[in-house]
């Protein structure tokens, strides 16, 4: 391949960054210093809970936070999008580590990121907007469920050791404990999880309007999290009181208060090879979370639209380096997203300067983390969970046809029961077979009234595309002949496309029409259909003769 080829195959690599940068205004840059100070401070409680109910330790989400939201906001294709842990791992991480340990996880995340960045570098992040709307609320249904059901024992307070991985062993595991319910964990769980539903959202608050004096309370009120509060508020109660609940200080011993320190996981091609599948399904989900979510930053806010290739590479750079800090799995987070466009990020300064904010919580107040009790992150998760899911969905598939149906609920169901891995793999295959159904069922071979044409020609049209799933109606054609036809003219005007399959089942047709002596024309053929015929020699094989370029030629023929 010629290098200018080469080049034009690959994408650039041209961050965001470096134009949205140029020219910062003063008005500008104070917006973006506010905007990463407030997300910096929404994002903490959720990165050390996504670690935590990922099954590894809460510093863990706090350095992938820190690191892969600066890299992505660094080098990636979006203004404003934030990285960092996402809810939507949480049930793929604690399932890869529950089976290959953590030292695996780590490197199927950076390997993980060498494949996103490949996609993006050879401009794959189109083909993910491919994937059926259906099969991604099934699976983000799906993982809601997971996540959920994974905080009941924090949330309850049970004493059980470490959870299973398996839905069904989850669901005997908590009905055997619950006699053990912990009294107080609940009330603290209920408590946050009331506290944070209520509390008023940031990307909830008008904008560009005059408000009252209570709409500019509720505003003030939500520039301060309501995660933090809850979890600020749990905190003083368990401590204030002693109260008998688990925190992060008793179950993993505080975090730690300093830089993450670089380490390689212990690697072995043995091992490599086991983490195949749990590689591609981190870039899968990460590819979809990232832009999906860069999608919503597109809608949210007036600013040049995302590149997602760009924002592919990035998440690759971004998943390939915070492993050797300690870090899982990192994508775009829509909560954390909006939340930075309604406090009026507009750069990706914003981003940066919210990972900025993390560092310096980390470095200055992480021994205050170890009060925390568990309980609180557990009522966190189930309000994310929830938010998550798009419920309504369920509702409104009586509207739909079959397909979508069994898509969105056939991924759903094996999302929960089986894993992410599997329900989009059948799901995908399946919306291929429906598409192949839906397609087949379009193409029309219809008999066509031609008062012009001689009594011995009878003319058909085809209507659709020719491809392999409908090859079986042209076949049938021959039956449909009526006694002394002489001529068969097929009518190309609305055949829009044609496959190999299509042009066999075409020459099949012709061999079959000559043995019983009919001649076989084809008119008006569209561009795609007559390439392919000029390119595989039937064009010659028929005669130049048997292609008029309109059906009055055919005719006068």
């Amino acid at each position: 391949m010629p290098l200018a080829t080469l080049r034009a195959a690959l994408q650039p690599f041209r961050p965001r960054a470096l134009t949205a940068l140029k020219g910062l205004s003063r008005d500008q840059l104070v917006a973006d210093l506010g905007a990463g100070l407030t997300v910096g401070i929404v994002a903490l409680p959720l990165a050390m809970a996504f670690a935590i109910a990922s099954g590894v330790k809460p510093e863990a989400g706090l350095f992938t936070a820190i690191i892969a939201g600066f890299l992505v906001s660094a080098l990636g294709g979006s203004n404003v999008q934030i990285g960092g842990p996402a809810g939507a791992f949480i049930v793929i991480v604690y399932g890869i580590v529950d089976r290959y340990g953590l030292a695996n996880l780590l490197i199927a995340t950076s390997l993980a990121g060498v494949l996103l960045f490949l996609m993006g570098l050879f401009k794959l992040g189109a083909l993910v907007r491919f994937i059926p709307v259906s099969i991604v609320i099934g699976f983000t249904n799906g993982i809601a469920v997971l996540i959920g059901l994974s905080q009941l024992k924090d949330f309850l307070g049970l004493p059980i050791a470490k959870m299973p991985g398996d839905f069904f062993a989850q669901l005997g595991t908590l009905a055997q404990h619950l006699g053990q319910l912990n009294p107080w964990a609940l009330a603290l769980g209920l408590g946050c999880l009331v506290l944070v539903v209520a509390w008023p959202k940031s990307y909830t608050m008008p904008v560009g309007i005059r408000l009252g004096w209570r709409h500019r309370l509720l505003r003030g009120a939500a520039h301060l999290p309501g995660t933090v509060v809850a979890l600020a508020g749990a905190t003083l109660l368990t401590s204030a009181f002693h109260l008998p609940v688990e925190t992060i200080g008793s179950r993993f011993g505080g975090i730690p208060q300093g830089l993450p320190q670089f380490a390689l996981p212990s690697f072995s091609w043995e091992g490599v090879k086991q983490l195949f599948i749990p590689t591609v399904t981190i870039a899968l989900l990460g590819a979809i979370e990232s832009l999906l979510c860069a999608r919503v930053a597109d809608n949210a806010a007036d600013l040049p639209r995302h590149d997602p290739n760009q924002e592919l590479m990035a998440q690759g750079v971004a998943n390939l380096v915070t492993p050797f800090f300690g870090g899982i799995p990192a994508t775009g987070t829509v909560a954390r997203t909006v939340t930075n466009v309604r406090a009026g990020g507009r750069t990706p300064l914003a981003g940066m300067v919210h990972a900025a904010t993390l560092l310096v919580i980390v470095l200055v107040a992480a021994p205050l983390a170890a009060g925390i009790p568990l309980a609180a992150m557990a009522g966190i998760l189930l309000f994310v969970a929830w938010n998550m899911g798009e419920w309504r969905e369920f509702t409104r598939l009586r509207h739909f046809r079959w397909p979508y149906r069994l898509l969105l609920v056939g991924t759903f169901v094996l999302t929960v029961v089986f894993d992410l891995t599997v329900a989009v793999e059948v799901g995908l295959v399946s919306a291929c077979a429906f598409f192949i159904l839906r397609m087949g069922s379009l193409f029309q071979v219809r008999p066509t009234a031609a008062p012009q044409a001689p009594a011995d020609v009878q003319v058909f049209e085809l209507y659709g595309a020719l491809f392999f799933g409908a090859v079986d109606k042209l076949e049938a054609l021959p039956a449909q002949l009526s006694p002394g036809t002489r001529r068969v003219v097929l009518d190309l005007r609305r055949l829009v496309s044609m496959d190999t399959s299509g042009l066999e089942a075409l020459r099949v047709l012709w061999h079959q029409l000559q043995r019983s002596g009919i001649t076989l024309d084809l008119a008006e053929a569209n561009e795609q259909p007559l390439s392919l015929l000029e390119r595989s020699g039937f064009a010659d094989e028929l005669g130049r003769e048997h292609l008029p370029a309109t059906l009055a030629a055919a005719w006068a023929r």
